[in-house]
């Protein structure tokens, strides 16, 4: 038949009790003295373990400088040919942009720059010689004025 539990008395919930704080007692008794024999063991060996993980290190980094350099570097020169690439496309880009805008305005009869360079060269040349030919008047009208 089935076996039936029959409640704990207190007494033996006590003992229960009893056994498990020893037992947790006897493990942290157990991870304390493990910890100082860790701390003994790091203080007496701990220069050494830490040069030799100095030099792992040190190798490690090697490794994987070798490693990424090489990609990195291929990915730079990839990156620069794109950038040339694109460079030169929006060169042209640019080149037909402003060809088709000079061709528009050409159409409207709106002057290119070089028109209004033209036409600034033009006016000073005009005015100088106007300047120049006031000043004959002038020469000509003041001993006239005095006679």
């Amino acid at each position: 038949m089935a076996d039936k539990k029959l409640p704990l008395t207190d007494t033996q919930v006590a003992q229960l009790a009893e056994q498990m704080a020893d037992k947790v007692k006897e493990s942290a008794n157990q991870i304390w003295l493990a910890g100082l024999g860790a701390y003994s063991k790091a203080e007496q060996e701990g220069s050494k373990l830490f040069d030799a993980l100095v030099q792992d290190g040190e190798k490690l980094e090697a490794k994987t400088r070798a490693l990424v350099d090489k990609p990195l570097s291929v990915a730079k020169e990839t990156v620069e040919t794109v950038r040339a690439r694109a460079s030169g496309s929006w060169d042209k880009v640019e080149k037909a942009f402003d060809l088709r805008v000079s061709k528009a305005l050409h159409r409207l009869n709106i002057p290119t720059r070089s028109d209004v360079d033209e036409l600034h060269e033009r006016v000073a040349q005009l005015t100088d010689e106007l300047r120049r030919v006031t000043e004959l008047v002038e020469k000509r009208k003041t001993p006239r004025n005095k006679s």
